[in-house]
């Protein structure tokens, strides 16, 4: 018997139908997986099981357990949700509640359906912490969401979800903001957890190699419709459909143009040193160093990458090279040859319209209460007052098109796009401007493959036609081996290497570096196998 089936759901939002006719089951102890493009309607199928897309209609049935979940009435489903059902979210910052520390909202859990006490609940919280990977797991615990990484947020929402060692786990792209070491850690406890409790799970990614290592079965979704079904290693093999064979033909390539010459240092950093103060008490406050005394050059039209495991401190040092990080800054930051970290904030303002940034959580970074022209458009009317409003909708329009969205959809609000659509925003938000320098927080964490490829030969473009210079910060060495001429590898806020892509990446001289090879290899080899 099917611990879940989906028999011909049917989603629609207003006039809009985005997942039609959608069936498939899931064994007890399966391990499911759905992929496609963004837009696919992939993750809205995944929510439809919980009913948690907001305004939805619904046809068909998804029966659980043989009870069809989507005639229940609500306060069967909040008994279900959690405890017999978890869901991991794609986006951490906007799933955590900000009000909250780390341990408080794990322990919620436990409390609610395990009926544990206060004091258990947060033992166990430090534990599933640990289990997960987060170093220091009791501080961490006391940290509120916005005081950890995005791959540390990620980490306590996966703790959150197996707190109770729920019979069906959705798991929304969970290795998104991971880097290589920490997603074969959340694939190895993902895989003892399900076979110890026999758990099924449904996974949503745009990781083949990843689907390819973990899943039983693979379902493939194309504009709303379930396409192909089958085995991974039948999938794998021999994909029937065109577009499936499309998918598993999108991978990074080399991208680079020839590094630049010259001196012409575009932006510079000596001795940069980043600390935050970390509350320990009503009155107690200790210095936390995220970055310490770190040397950084960018030419015009290069590409730096920045790459460590999640907190060794890669995206405090960008934020810090744009005057834009929270921590106490010391050091010497230069930009276009003016030392921007002795101006004050009004000074630094005109410069502003040359150096962009690309942020890792494409939600949390856009204004809900605006629309995608208005959040395009902000820094042109800041920057370019003389620009009629035709103007800056031209402008919006084609800063929309570079990144492959239609201007039509410039009227729409960021809610109404998927994961992958909303970052594509944030792109064209950073190009509209044409800047000098664009740091890439993550760019591509949260896009599928086919999309990732697409931008990244988007951005390899742009750079090549306007000499931009990018500060690349990334998990995914593929990624960084694909658009970066030179890399910096950081552990604990240091760098422990530096130097030409090719050099360190094929021959690196640290232990460090050398294992953080072995998780990627690691895990594209356990997906060949």
């Amino acid at each position: 018997m099917s611990l879940l089936e989906v028999r011909n759901l049917v989603v629609g939002f207003g006039s809009s139908t985005v997942v039609n006719d959608v069936s498939f089951t899931i064994a007890p102890g399966e391990k499911f997986a759905l992929v496609g493009e963004s837009g696919s309607g992939k993750t809205v199928t995944a929510l439809s099981i919980l009913r948690l897309n907001q305004d939805a209609a619904y046809g068909g049935q998804i029966l659980f357990d043989g009870e069809d979940i989507l005639q229940k009435p609500v306060p069967a489903l909040r008994t279900l949700r959690g405890r017999d059902i978890a869901m991991i979210f794609q986006e951490p910052m906007t799933a955590l509640n900000p009000l909250f520390t780390i341990g408080n909202q794990i322990a919620e859990v436990l409390m609610l359906h395990e009926g544990l006490g206060a004091k258990a609940a947060a033992r166990r919280a430090v534990e599933l912490l640990d289990k997960t990977g987060i170093p220091e797991p009791a501080r961490r615990a006391l940290a509120y969401p916005h005081q950890l990484s995005g791959g540390q947020r990620q980490r306590a929402m996966i703790a959150m979800a197996l707190a109770c060692r729920p019979r069906l786990l959705i798991a929304d792209e969970p290795t998104t903001a991971l880097d290589v070491t920490i997603q074969v850690q959340i694939l190895e406890l993902l895989n003892q957890l399900q076979r110890e409790e026999n758990m099924a799970v449904l996974m949503i990614t745009h990781d083949l190699n990843l689907v390819r290592h973990f899943a039983d079965r693979v379902g493939v979704m194309e504009k709303g419709l379930l396409v192909e079904t089958a085995s991974t290693a039948e999938l794998f093999a021999a994909p029937r459909e065109a577009y499936t064979r499309k998918l598993l033909a999108s991978h990074p390539d080399h991208l680079l143009e020839t590094a630049p010459q010259g001196d012409e240092l575009l932006l510079q950093g000596e001795q940069v040193r980043c600390v935050f103060q970390i509350s320990q008490g009503w009155f107690k406050k200790r210095d936390f160093v995220a970055v310490d005394n770190v040397d950084l050059q960018l030419r015009a039209g290069e590409t730096l990458g920045i790459v460590g495991e999640s907190g060794s401190g890669k995206s405090t040092l960008g934020m810090a090279m744009l005057r834009l990080s929270a921590a106490k800054v010391a050091g010497r930051i230069a930009f276009v040859g003016q030392p921007i970290s002795e101006m004050d904030s009004a000074r630094v303002r005109p410069l502003r319209a040359r150096m962009q940034v690309v942020f890792q959580d494409p939600f949390a970074s856009l204004s809900p209460r605006r629309t995608i022209e208005q959040i395009v458009g902000e820094g042109l009317a800041l920057h370019h007052p003389e620009l009629s409003r035709d103007g800056l909708r031209n402008a919006v329009g084609a800063a929309l098109e570079e990144v492959g969205l239609q201007p039509e959809m410039m009227s729409r609000y960021p809610h109404e796009f998927s994961g992958g659509q909303r970052q594509r925003i944030s792109i064209a938000r950073a190009l509209v401007l044409k800047p000098a320098l664009i740091l890439l927080d993550e760019p591509t964490s949260s896009l599928d493959v086919s999309v990732q490829l697409q931008v990244l030969r988007l951005l390899a473009g742009l750079q090549k036609k306007y000499g931009l210079a990018y500060l690349f910060i990334s998990h995914d060495l593929a990624v960084i081996r694909a658009m970066a001429h030179r890399v910096m590898v950081m552990k604990d806020g240091r760098v422990v290497e530096a130097g030409s892509t090719e050099s360190v990446l094929s021959d690196p001289r640290e232990e460090y570096t050398r294992s953080l090879l072995a998780a990627a290899t690691y895990a594209t080899l356990k997906g060949a196998g």
